[in-house]
């Protein structure tokens, strides 16, 4: 089920409605388990076993962990659970990568070697609940948390439909308190849950689907038909989509779980307004870059070890989360590029100190301008589309694309910017309260028309769902 579907508003009333009519946090919880588990089987049933697997699996090791004083059985436990996880992903998410780079590599060789097709499906959600579960059997094994949680608390905080599939990844010791103690929403956290929901599902279905997604689709499907107008607008465009798609995501993520009492932490903050790359990452996909900084960048020893070894850490953290991204060279591409910047960023402020003569305005454009050309690899996934869209952005071609889609690519794109550099330093709450109750409901109001003008026909699964 699609947050942007007909049959997810249907289900996700059902749930509400039965979920304040229960009496008592058990039942509740009970609700939402099964209710989440339905929501995951709508894809794929059988690959439900494999979220029980997981949740079982380190709801055990955890409990092992957090009762044991010896270090060494501790360590093997927490050994257990990392390789079981990360095992099971490795299978799913690369398998066929490594065995089709395999056989790249011993042709090189003059050997020959037919990989064979697994034609594995990816179970949809597994590298977000993966690193959600991880989270917690690491922070019990660290003493960051308790791990003696009841199994239904574990249970549902691992699955809970509303950030099961593309996050935000919530840790466990923001999540499981609030499950433990399950309660019924207040008036105005249903009431802003419902406008995040609203509001997501306009920038998703109105901004990202309607007005980017075919544009994108178009440029990309063959950029040598293209001049370099509309090579710039594509790049534009997918700045725009992937944010307003992401972005509208978790939005929607974030006011469901409200409507049911639970808050779960921003995943973005205006990314777009960033002054650097290091402020991009504590504003794009907060969820992911802050774990990969505690459980990756941080056990690697950060900055604690001179300056060639941060710059390599960052650049091996980096590749990393573009290789979480998706089995491709160029989700790797992609990842190495940010390690890149964010080591010369780090260099160069080590040199000139971090105070800067460039006005914020301008350093928030050219952060911005060098993240939505390094978007490029990362929609083009080959390198030869790729190289072909770098080509057109200075082609002598005229604009094939209508005058009317460009502008329009354009002017969205400027009022995207505006928006975020604007509202760097505030929030979305602030800004919606600032705009009194009139105004706010007419906001909700084109929406909600916009999202049912925009709706039916091509109905498209958040770009995340992927990963």
């Amino acid at each position: 089920m699609l947050f942007n579907s007909l049959t997810f508003v249907v289900f996700f009333a059902i749930v509400l409605a039965l979920y304040r009519l229960l009496p008592g946090a058990g039942a509740r919880k009970g609700l939402l388990l099964g209710a989440s588990y339905v929501f995951y089987a709508a894809w794929n049933p059988p690959y439900v076993l494999i979220l029980w697997f997981s949740t079982l699996l380190d709801w055990t090791l955890a409990r092992a962990i957090y009762k044991t004083h010896r270090p060494r059985r501790r360590r093997t436990l927490l050994m257990l659970s990392l390789a079981s996880n990360l095992g099971l992903l490795a299978f799913f998410k690369y398998a066929q990568f490594l065995l089709d780079n395999t056989q790249h590599l011993l042709a090189l060789a003059g050997l020959h070697y037919a990989a064979p097709a697994l034609g594995i499906v990816l179970p949809i959600g597994i590298s977000f609940y993966t690193f959600a579960s991880l989270s917690y059997t690491i922070d019990v094994y660290r003493g960051h948390v308790r791990g003696d949680w009841r199994l239904i608390d574990y249970a549902l905080f691992v699955s809970f439909f509303p950030h099961l599939v593309a996050g935000p990844i919530v840790r466990a010791a923001q999540l499981l308190p609030q499950i433990a103690a399950l309660r019924q929403a207040r008036r105005d956290e249903l009431g802003w849950g419902l406008v995040l929901v609203v509001i997501g599902l306009a920038g998703k279905c109105v901004l990202a689907d309607a007005l980017f997604a075919p544009l994108v689709d178009a440029v990309y499907a063959k950029p040598d038909a293209y001049g370099a107008l509309d090579a710039w607008a594509a790049v534009l465009a997918f700045a725009g989509q992937i944010y307003f798609d992401f972005a509208g995501y978790s939005l929607c993520a974030i006011g469901l779980a409200l409507c049911f009492g639970v808050a779960f932490p921003d995943n973005f903050r205006f990314p777009y307004a960033a002054i650097g790359f290091s402020d991009f990452w504590r504003r794009w996909h907060i969820s992911l870059s802050s774990w990969l900084r505690d459980y990756l960048y941080v056990p690697l020893g950060g900055n604690r070890h001179g300056r060639v070894r941060t710059y390599a850490n960052l650049l091996v953290t980096m590749l990393l989360g573009g290789l979480w991204h998706g089995a491709s060279w160029m989700f790797v591409l992609w990842g190495a590029l940010h390690g890149a910047y964010l080591a010369a960023e780090r260099a160069w402020r080590e040199r000139r100190g971090t105070a800067s003569r460039i006005p914020a305005p301008a350093a928030a454009l050219v952060t911005f301008g060098v993240v939505a050309l390094t978007w490029i690899p990362f929609r083009a996934g080959d390198p030869a589309l790729a190289g072909a869209l770098v080509r057109r952005l200075v082609a002598a071609d005229a604009p094939a694309l209508p005058t009317g889609q460009l502008a329009a690519c354009f002017v969205a794109a400027a009022a995207m910017l505006w928006w975020q550099f604007t509202s760097r330093d505030s929030s979305l709450e602030a800004r919606f309260a600032a705009l009194g109750r009139t105004r706010q409901i007419a906001v909700l109001g084109a929406c909600l028309i916009a999202i049912f003008l925009c709706s039916g026909g091509d109905e498209r699964a958040f770009i995340y769902f992927q990963f």
